[in-house]
């Protein structure tokens, strides 16, 4: 009864003005009737991703992009203007609170393979992720603390190892032969604009998901039951919200500078670097791939590649082999090469957060190896045995 009146409200909906169709995708989109609180994650990116553009665009208004003034705005921000210290708070944390729910996003979908059916939507999704790092790390730099300035100048500089070109492009994106004014204002702008790209493509990955459908949780080509998105649905996904905003708000108010490193308290200075070099939180596990190889080249490669190799996940699996793997999620093998991977990967976070010195260099070496053995053997050996399991007798 239920998927049947949702069928015929879309199929009715098409030759409806537009008000109706678009009440057709936000309140009668067919949906799995069994899908838990994981299929929630994205729609909370999107609602923390607005909560950092509204607090952007006000901390906007009284930041100064100028290495002499971008401290002392920060701190004017925090002291002297009306709210702005719960403002800079939110925004701040708020970064935090959008990748942990990507992260999670992103584990939902290798746990159940929705890639293999929807791959434009999977690369749609990663190149969004892709930006949002860029958006983070250019807005990290932009307080101009002594984290702030290292880290930039350490990220940036790993272009000059490219040969024959490296050093140029580092003078472009610099504005000069170091990091300095023109770097900071550079940042600023595309920190600003940056955002907007993000959210026009959110949009293209939300038009993308109402042609496919959200995948189901049993991995079934077609669901064999289907119940509208509300009321079912947006009630559970405000309650989520309700939530998880409660504990983004606890954090805000009682820890707001547990995720921040204590030297970006210091303003930046070229002549003194800090004991101990480490980016956000979110970037750790692939500081830590940097830092296993000894070579800059090397390092740089492999950090791209860690996040470059989710573009090739759906090529391990074709589109025949798709087909007859309806189940693999759920095989106790696959289980067990998830949960690896998720503990390779908080364990490489946890390293990238520690000094670069032994034991955690060398640890670091061993769960990058581990790290793309998951993507490049065992997750593709994975499907190919159980092509042969299910591969039918002549």
């Amino acid at each position: 009864m239920k998927s049947n009146f949702c069928k015929n409200r879309i199929v009715n909906g098409t030759n409806t003005p537009l008000s109706n169709t678009i009440s057709n995708h936000l309140f009668y989109y067919p949906t799995p009737s069994h899908l838990s609180y994981n299929w929630s994650y994205g729609s909370l990116v999107g609602l923390f991703f607005a909560l950092q553009i509204v607090t952007g665009i006000i901390l906007a208004m009284h930041y100064t992009p100028h290495i002499d003034y971008a401290f002392a705005s920060v701190e004017h921000i925090m002291t002297d203007v009306n709210g702005g210290y719960l403002f800079r708070y939110f925004h701040a944390n708020g970064a935090s609170a959008v990748f942990i729910l990507m992260y999670l996003h992103i584990a939902r979908n290798l746990y159940y393979q929705s890639y293999l059916t929807r791959r434009v939507l999977w690369y749609t999704g990663l190149v969004i992720f892709l930006l949002m790092m860029a958006t983070a790390f250019i807005g990290y730099v932009l307080p101009w603390g002594q984290m702030s300035f290292w880290g930039a100048t350490v990220i940036t500089s790993l272009v000059t190892a490219v040969p024959f070109v490296g050093e140029d492009i580092a003078y472009w994106v610099w504005g000069g032969f170091s990091i300095n004014n023109a770097t900071l204002t550079r940042f600023f702008s595309l920190h600003y604009l940056l955002p907007f790209l993000i959210t026009g493509l959110i949009g293209v990955h939300l038009v993308l998901l109402h042609t496919d459908g959200s995948n189901d949780p049993l991995t079934l080509p077609v669901s064999p039951d289907k119940i509208t998105f509300h009321p079912y649905f947006s009630y559970k996904d405000a309650f989520i919200f309700l939530v998880v905003f409660a504990t983004f708000g606890a954090l805000v108010c009682y820890f707001p500078n547990l995720l921040g490193h204590s030297d970006n308290f210091i303003p930046a200075n070229p002549l003194v670097t800090p004991a101990h070099i480490v980016p956000e939180w979110y970037f750790t596990p692939f500081y830590a791939i940097l830092r296993a190889c000894p070579n800059k080249l090397g390092g740089a490669i492999g950090m791209f590649a860690a996040i470059l190799l989710l573009f090739a996940v759906p090529a391990y699996v074709d589109s025949k082999t798709a087909t007859k793997l309806v189940f693999a999620p759920y095989t106790l093998a696959h289980k067990v090469l998830f949960w690896f991977f998720a503990g390779v990967f908080l364990t490489l976070m946890f390293l990238g957060s520690r000094a670069a010195a032994a034991p955690y260099v060398g640890a670091s070496k061993l769960f990058t190896v581990f790290y793309f053995a998951y993507f490049l053997v065992l997750l593709p050996g994975l499907a190919r045995m159980s092509e042969l399991l299910v591969k039918p007798r002549a």
